[in-house]
């Protein structure tokens, strides 16, 4: 096959591929690729594989023009038609009258013509896609001096944003498995359906921790606490790229890139890329360690700088940031991106720079390497460097980092794809049963007053009635920088499924929440009230001989999102549902029905008359393409939820932020209103009962520098198996700095039978009991300290232990 052919599929058949129940495609016996590209200079070291790295970058940066490093800068996303012929394929003669000394990156393959709504914009079928990754490269390597292969990334939060792919739960959802080696799985699951299609970097995972629920992107965080966000930012990326330090990638892993360095997730206000107005002591406390976990522990070879300012200095102008901590005090060897457009923001949002030439010289001063997604900005730096306002050899050190990642990512070997099989594959059994296998565990259960699990009659003369209500019922949300997998299961359809004949479900919609619910499209309208109150009315008919109702609430993709733009918002004032859904749920409540209520939605739960009044609430986040089985099997019991809270849920907006592991000084009350938290951190239910027993230490005292290990046991008292995680806290009781009044230093989920009892150990790190102190210096101070552990914040037990002299 001609790696210029355009794909299997024409463009009325591509458009029908959008349909999310459409079967997976027959593979072909014969699946390879044939490809013929000739290496300019194959006698040159830089192709000898067998070389160190440093080798070959040395080799290949000297024979470089100034024109051929600028060109590695840079990237192609919204213009990327001025690339395309009329068919939006890769057309090699219009890039090279673009970019005759070649191209660094390329933005999203996956999509035709750059950002926009799926909808109208199509995205490429496997095939096409990789007809195009190819021609791209193969026009790299012939047609450009030195034949320096183009790195290709996509988004992969939660899947690949692409077609056809598996979709699992939008981050905050995986964070709430508590289950390090799952979330490795699935990313690893994710970067084998990346790199089939050719791409060798993805944009994820984020590690920024989220403290303002009304930020829109909070689902795209694993919570709010620092060790918990680091833990899973180092499973993801291993998953990613590979367990260990060696930044070399293996088949079937891609480059991980590490967002948002930092500050991000407590911007003012609540507002996306807002100041983050926190202190160094606050950036070292919490900010900075799930980053800095990363660094140490994984091969880590891309952090994205973040939109926001600290202190007035936007991160992407910031030396102290990128270069002073990132790479001076943490080591950092691997590139700094930039993220989508941010280096112009410094003219446009931030007003530090007069014109984009001058944003170019703040960025590149702060050492960041390449521009993204267009090279908007860095398109002036071959004037700048003539003018004398940057240096050649600032530029050959962000060349001399980018060649460095496209060695390790194997490119230089094999930048084609060969065999078109593998992706054909994606998104089938495998991917289907992983993602119904996190969405399982993702699931909380917040509420129960006896109601769950449902049960469903053997007899069948005995026919129950459940209503399932709500707007988010009938629909499989994902969640924002979403994929299309092949298939969604939404909440209707897998009860459906699942309940069979053996009752009877009613449906009806109740409410609508927003006109359109596309993450990409900038207007948001709410529903019209007199139409949803129609509904209600509707909906409450519908639901009166109903012995159970089951009610799917929360938000669209468009309530909760990233708002990118003034013309874009994404962000909140307020906590609780938007449009009349409390008031669908307060006159379902007058029907005197046991009412269970699924919360569908991307932040914290702050819905006060829901968690009064229900009789149990599950959280569901987005659940990804299974959700509607795992949600199912969840209801009626085939599965035990066993997910806890990776954020502190607020009762209302003027308690923010709110966060667990806060000073003492803080949380001290309110007039007229309660302080405490309507959830608190590492919370959630299950249908088991356990019992933690006291629990012991390795050792009651310890020196600086060394660890301990918390011992538990942990006894299942119910007749159903269920998962329960160990949780423990850390507390210094006397400092010479303020401390939190607990922070999480460890934990563990663990799945127990029947009655079973089981000893669970945690060792906790000997950096747990550091500080930094009143110089910044980060020191173990001798003295006492609490270690608390239970199965959240709030409900622990405690044993005291001493870190001697």
């Amino acid at each position: 096959m001609s790696i210029l052919k355009r794909g299997l599929l024409s463009a009325g058949i591509a458009l029908a591929a959008l349909s999310v129940h459409h079967a997976v495609p027959a593979i072909a016996q014969d699946t390879r690729i044939e490809i013929s590209a000739e290496k300019p200079m194959a006698d040159a070291p830089y192709w000898d594989a067998s070389l160190p790295v440093e080798a070959r970058v040395a080799d290949l940066l000297a024979r470089m023009t100034i024109e051929e490093k600028l060109a590695q800068m840079i990237s192609i996303w919204t213009d990327k038609a001025a690339i395309q012929d009329d068919d939006n394929f890769f057309d090699p003669a219009k890039a090279s009258a673009r970019y005759p000394h070649g191209l660094g990156f390329f933005t999203r393959p996956s999509d035709l013509l750059g950002p926009g709504s799926p909808r109208q914009n199509t995205p490429r079928s496997i095939e096409q896609s990789i007809a195009y990754v190819n021609a791209l490269q193969k026009w790299a390597r012939e047609q450009s001096r030195l034949g320096i292969p183009i790195l290709t990334h996509e988004e992969s939060l939660h899947g690949l944003a692409a077609l056809n792919a598996t979709s699992f739960p939008q981050a905050i959802g995986l964070a709430s498995t508590w289950n390090p080696d799952l979330v490795r799985e699935v990313n690893d699951h994710i970067a084998g359906e990346v790199r089939a299609r050719g791409v060798h970097q993805v944009l994820s995972p984020v590690v920024d921790v989220a403290r303002d629920p009304r930020w829109g992107r909070i689902e795209e965080t694993f919570g709010e606490d620092p060790f918990l966000v680091g833990e899973m930012g180092v499973a993801a990326v291993e998953g990613l790229q590979g367990v260990g330090t060696d930044p070399k990638l293996k088949d079937g892993q891609v480059l991980a890139t590490l967002k948002h360095m930092t500050g991000h997730g407590q911007p003012e206000s609540g507002t996306n890329i807002g100041p983050a107005q926190i202190s160094e002591r606050t950036l070292r406390e919490a900010f900075f360690p799930p980053f800095k976990e990363v660094v140490d522990r994984t091969a880590i070879d891309a952090v994205m700088a973040s939109y926001n300012e600290i202190d007035g200095i936007p991160s992407h102008s910031s030396t102290w940031l990128l270069g002073d901590i990132l790479r001076d005090e943490w080591g950092y060897k691997g590139t700094v991106v930039s993220d989508y457009f941010a280096i112009e923001e410094m003219v446009s949002r931030h007003k530090i720079a007069a014109e984009i030439p001058e944003a170019a010289v703040l960025a590149m001063r702060a050492g960041v390497d390449i521009d993204f997604p267009d090279g908007a900005s860095y398109k002036f730096l071959e004037g700048l460097l003539a003018e004398g306002k940057i240096t050649e050899a600032q530029i050959d050190t962000a060349v001399e980092r980018i060649l460095t990642m496209k060695f390790n990512a194997g490119l230089f070997e094999q930048p084609f794809v060969t065999d078109m099989g593998p992706a054909l594959a994606s998104n089938t059994e495998a991917g289907v049963a992983l993602a119904r296998k996190a969405a399982e565990q993702s699931l909380i259960l917040l509420k129960n007053d006896g109601v769950l699990p449902l049960s469903l009659p053997e007899a069948r003369g005995e026919r129950p009635t459940i209503a399932v209500i709500g707007p988010n019922a009938d629909v499989a949300r994902l969640g924002g920088y979403y994929g299309i997998p092949r298939n969604t299961v939404s909440p209707l359809e897998g009860i459906r499924r699942l309940v069979g004949n053996r009752a009877d479900i009613i449906h009806a919609p109740g409410v609508t929440i927003t006109l359109d619910d596309d993450w990409w499209e900038d207007k948001v309208e709410l529903a019209d009230p007199a139409d949803n109150r129609r509904m209600i009315a509707q909906a409450v008919d519908a639901a009166r001989d109903a012995d159970t109702i089951v009610l799917f609430i929360g938000d669209t993709e468009q309530t909760s999102r990233e708002g990118w733009a003034e013309n874009h918002l994404g962000d909140r004032t307020s906590l609780d549902l938007v449009g009349e859904q409390n008031e669908l749920f307060r006159a379902l409540k007058a029907l005197g029905k046991p009412i269970v209520t699924v919360l569908i939605n991307g932040r914290p739960p702050s819905y006060l008359t829901v968690a009064e009044q229900s009789d149990a609430i599950l959280e569901a986040w987005y659940a990804g393409e299974q959700q509607g089985n795992a949600i199912a099997d969840a209801l009626f019991g085939r599965i035990n939820p066993g997910g806890k809270l990776p954020v502190t849920v607020a009762r209302n907006a003027g308690q923010l932020p709110f966060f667990y592991n806060h000073k003492p000084s803080a949380r001290r009350g309110y007039l007229f209103d309660d302080a405490a938290p309507l959830y608190p951190f590492g919370f959630g239910l299950s249908y088991s009962e356990f019992e933690f027993f006291s629990p012991s230490l390795s050792s009651a005292s310890i020196r600086p520098g060394e660890g301990v290990t918390v011992r538990v046991p942990v006894t299942n008292t119910s007749a159903v198996a269920g998962d329960e995680v160990v949780q423990v806290y850390l507390r210094d009781i006397v400092s010479s700095v303020t401390r939190p009044v607990k922070e999480l230093v460890g934990f563990k989920r663990v799945t127990l039978q029947p009655g079973e009892n089981r000893i669970v150990d945690i060792a906790i790190r000997p950096d747990a009991f550091a500080l930094w102190n009143r110089e910044m210096k980060r020191v173990v101070e001798p003295g006492e300290f609490m270690l608390m552990v239970g199965p959240n914040s709030r409900d622990v037990e405690a044993v005291n232990i001493t870190v001697a002299e």
